[in-house]
C-alpha cells in the first residue's frame, strides 16, 4: 500500500463505513475525504491524528499499516447494491406473508359463517 489516503479507505471499507459515515464522525466533507483517500489532497498531522483515533490506533500504526487483502471497490459497490436488495426483497417478502395471513383469517371467517 503506497499512500495513506489508500489505507483510509481500506480501514473503512474493514468496517464496512460508508465515507459520509467517517466524513461525519470526523466533521468534514465526503469531497474532502474522498480527495484524501484519492490522494489528491496531503493529510495534515491533525487530521492524521484523527483518523488514527478513528481506527483506534496510533499514527504509527497508520502510516505502516499493511493491507492483508486488497477490496476490491467496485466488489464493494456491488455487495452493497446487492444488500439493498436483499432487504427489499425481504420486506416483500414479508408484505406478502402478511396478506396471507388476512386471506386465511378472511376465509376461516367465511367458513366459520357458512
Amino acid at each position: 500500500m503506497n499512500t495513506i489516503g489508500k489505507k483510509i479507505r481500506y480501514l473503512r471499507y474493514q468496517r464496512g463505513w460508508s465515507q459520509d459515515d467517517v466524513a461525519k464522525r470526523i466533521d468534514i466533507s465526503i469531497l474532502a475525504l474522498s480527495k484524501i483517500e484519492m490522494g489528491v489532497t496531503d493529510i495534515s498531522l491533525s487530521r492524521l491524528e484523527q483518523m488514527a483515533g478513528l481506527f483506534e490506533m496510533s499514527i504509527i500504526e497508520l502510516i505502516t499499516l499493511e493491507e492483508e487483502s486488497k477490496p476490491d471497490p467496485q466488489r464493494m459497490i456491488e455487495l452493497e447494491i446487492a444488500n439493498k436488495r436483499l432487504m427489499e426483497h425481504e420486506a416483500q417478502i414479508i408484505d406478502l406473508q402478511k396478506k396471507i395471513i388476512e386471506l386465511f383469517e378472511e376465509l376461516r371467517r367465511t367458513k366459520a359463517t357458512a
